[in-house]
């Protein structure tokens, strides 16, 4: 069972897109993907809103985020939000490890292996 929190970062004046560029361009982001138990940590713009970006974070399981959420690491990325001035909302979402129906499939492109 995987976990995927969706942030969505709210800032003013480009805030947000400031944020996440100085997580990537400071290896910040790098370290959380390097963590033991993350599976995906990625940023996103949104076209209908210029001042959100939405973090994609997906981790193995409750005890991967606990670790994580527990580690020095948060404290820099809450210095950074305060920086920033940032405001955030959060989804939750736990895998379902049924997968796809077959109904859902008949709608996914995927993209081919070469």
């Amino acid at each position: 069972m995987s976990i995927t929190i969706n942030l969505y970062y709210t800032g003013k004046n480009g805030n947000a897109k400031e944020f996440a560029k100085e997580m990537e361009e400071t290896g910040t982001a790098d370290a959380i993907r390097n963590e033991k138990g993350n599976l995906r940590y990625e940023y996103f713009i949104s076209i209908d809103d210029p001042e959100t970006v939405l973090l994609i974070d997906s981790w193995k399981d409750q005890a991967a985020l606990d670790i994580h959420h527990a580690s020095e690491m948060m404290e820099k990325i809450a210095a950074l939000r305060e920086k920033y001035d940032l405001t955030m909302r959060a989804e939750r979402f736990v895998s379902d490890e049924s997968g796809m129906s077959k109904h859902d499939k008949t709608f996914i492109r995927e993209q081919e292996e070469n």
